[in-house]
C-alpha cells in the first residue's frame, strides 16, 4: 500500500512474538485480515495482538511514535464509554523486522461498514455517546499539534490538489473542487477538545447494532471540536446523521466544518489505495457520496 512500505509474515511474527514475551510461547499466532493501512496485526491467543508498523521509519523515530501511541491509547482507555485496546509490551527490532512493535489487549467486535447500521438510529446514538464522552475529557491546556487533521482547513490545500490531480480519472473532480473552495473558507469553530482523530468504520467494532469497541486510539489528543464528526458522514444515512446532529448539539459552522474533514479525508482514499485496498477505496466513494448529497455543487 506504500511505497516504503515493511513487509512481515506470520513466522516471522511468532518468532518475535515467542521470544520477546515468553508467556505467549503456548498462544497461536494468527494474521489478522483488516483493511487497516498503519499496522500489520497479529492475533496472540484469544486475548491480545501484537501491532508492526508497515512504513519504514528509523529506529529513533519508530519507538517515539510508539512511545506516544502507548500514551494516547492509556488515556483514551481512562475516558472511552466502549472497550478500547489496553498498551501491554513494546516488542524490539529483530532480524527479519527493522522495527519497534507493540502488544495490546483484543477487543472481540466486527468491523463497522459504511453501510450496513447507517439507518440504524441505535448505532447512531452509541456514536453520539461516544463523541460527547470524549469532548468532556480534560485537554490540561494543551493544544492542536499540528499534524493532520484538526486545525485549519487551509493548510490541506497543497495535498487537496494532489488528490483532484489523481482523481481526474476516477471521480467528478470539477465538483468536487467547487465544494472545497467552500469548504477551506469555513473559520475556526471554537476551542480544541479531546479527540480520537480517526473515527472510520474500521476502527469502530459492532456487535448486532451496537458499537462494542473503538481501536486505533494512538492519535487521541486535542484537535478542532468539529474533528470527530467525520463519523458521522463515513458511517450514517442522511436521516441519522440528522439524528447525531440534533443529538450532539453541534452548530452549523461545527457541522459543515465535519463535513470538510470528513472530505478532506475521503478525497484521499479513492487514488491512494484504488489498487491496494479496496475496502478503504470504498469507503472514499461512500463518503463523497454522502457529502455530494448534502452539498451539491
Amino acid at each position: 500500500m506504500h511505497k516504503y512500505q515493511v513487509r512481515i509474515d506470520t513466522d516471522t511474527a511468532r518468532d518475535l512474538i515467542y521470544n520477546q514475551f515468553p508467556l505467549y510461547r503456548n498462544r497461536d499466532i494468527i494474521p489478522v485480515e483488516t483493511s487497516g493501512t498503519v499496522n500489520a496485526i497479529f492475533r496472540i491467543g484469544s486475548d491480545n495482538a501484537a501491532r508492526f508498523p508497515l512504513r519504514r521509519m528509523e529506529q529513533s523515530e519508530c519507538v517515539g511514535v510508539l512511545r506516544a501511541e502507548v500514551a494516547a491509547m492509556s488515556e483514551l482507555l481512562q475516558v472511552c464509554p466502549f472497550p478500547t485496546p489496553r498498551p501491554t509490551g513494546l516488542g524490539k527490532p529483530g532480524p527479519r523486522y527493522p522495527m519497534p512493535w507493540t502488544i495490546q489487549t483484543w477487543i472481540e467486535g466486527q468491523p463497522a461498514t459504511p453501510g450496513r447500521l447507517s439507518g440504524s438510529t441505535t448505532f447512531a446514538v452509541d456514536l453520539v455517546r461516544l463523541v460527547t464522552s470524549l469532548r468532556q475529557a480534560n485537554v490540561a491546556g494543551r493544544r492542536f499539534d499540528g499534524r493532520g487533521r484538526g486545525g485549519n482547513l487551509r493548510d490541506h490545500d497543497d495535498w487537496m490538489n494532489v488528490c483532484f490531480f489523481k482523481s481526474e480519472d476516477l471521480l467528478d473532480v470539477v465538483r468536487l473542487r467547487r465544494i472545497w473552495t467552500g469548504f477551506r473558507d469555513l473559520p475556526y469553530a471554537g476551542p480544541v477538545v479531546m479527540s480520537h482523530k480517526d473515527l472510520i468504520p474500521a476502527n469502530l467494532l459492532v456487535q448486532d447494532d451496537r458499537l462494542v469497541g473503538v481501536l486505533d486510539g494512538g492519535d487521541f489528543g486535542p484537535a478542532d471540536a468539529s474533528l470527530d464528526l467525520v463519523v458521522a458522514w463515513h458511517l450514517l444515512d442522511r436521516e441519522r446523521r440528522t439524528e447525531f446532529l440534533n443529538a450532539i448539539q453541534a452548530g452549523d459552522l461545527e457541522w459543515q466544518r465535519g463535513a470538510a474533514w470528513a472530505f478532506q479525508q475521503a478525497m484521499g482514499l479513492v487514488w491512494y489505495y484504488y489498487e491496494t485496498n479496496p475496502a478503504m477505496r470504498a469507503l472514499g466513494r461512500s463518503t463523497i457520496s454522502r457529502l455530494l448529497e448534502e452539498f451539491p455543487a
